[in-house]
C-alpha cells in the first residue's frame, strides 16, 4: 500500500484515474487498430522467440497499470511542491506514440515504420522515465519494465519486418 501513498497520503479516485486512463485508451486502441487485421497477422512469418497472442493483452494491461501509477506518483509530488513544478509532456507523447504503432503495425502494414516510430518511442519512454525518476524514485522506477517490454517489442518488429520483406 505505501506504492500507493504519495508522501504520506492517498488518493484513491486520482490513483484509479491515473491507472485507468491508459488502460482504456490502450484498450479502445488496440480495438481499433486490431479490427480485422488479426487475419493477415496470423499468416505472417513470426521469429520463433514470439509470445503467444494471449502473452500481450497482460503484458500491456499490466504496463499501462505501472505507468499511470508513475504518473500519478510524479503528479502528486509535485502538487505537494517537493519539486520544482516542471511539465512532463513525454509521458503524453510517449503515450500517444505507443498507441500509434498499434495502427501503422496492424492497421495499416507499415511494419518497417512502425519499426522507425517504436524507436522514437523507445526514446521517449527512456527519456520519461529519467524526468519521473528525477521527480519520484519510485515512479521512475515502475517505468523500467516498459522500457524492457518496448526494447522486446522493437526485436519482435524488426524480425517480424525482415521475415516478411
Amino acid at each position: 500500500m505505501e506504492l500507493l501513498k504519495v508522501n504520506g497520503r492517498y488518493d484513491g479516485k486520482r490513483i484509479a484515474t491515473g491507472i485507468l486512463l491508459p488502460i482504456i485508451g490502450g484498450s479502445i486502441t488496440g480495438w481499433i487498430a486490431n479490427r480485422n487485421s488479426q487475419e493477415k497477422y496470423k499468416k505472417l512469418k513470426k521469429p520463433s522467440f514470439s509470445p503467444p497472442p494471449a502473452a500481450f493483452p497482460i503484458a500491456w494491461t499490466t504496463l499501462y497499470g505501472m505507468m499511470g501509477l508513475a504518473k500519478y506518483r510524479v503528479e502528486k509530488k509535485k502538487e505537494f511542491g517537493l519539486r520544482e513544478p516542471t511539465n512532463i509532456p513525454s509521458y503524453e507523447i510517449q503515450l500517444g506514440l505507443n498507441y500509434l504503432w498499434s495502427f501503422l503495425f496492424f492497421r495499416w502494414g507499415l511494419r518497417g515504420t512502425a519499426l522507425m516510430e517504436m524507436t522514437v518511442l523507445l526514446g521517449t519512454i527512456a527519456l520519461t522515465t529519467y524526468e519521473f525518476y528525477a521527480v519520484d524514485k519510485t515512479a521512475g522506477t515502475l517505468m523500467i519494465p516498459y522500457i524492457g517490454w518496448v526494447a522486446f517489442a522493437l526485436t519482435l518488429n524488426y524480425a517480424t519486418w525482415k521475415l516478411n520483406k
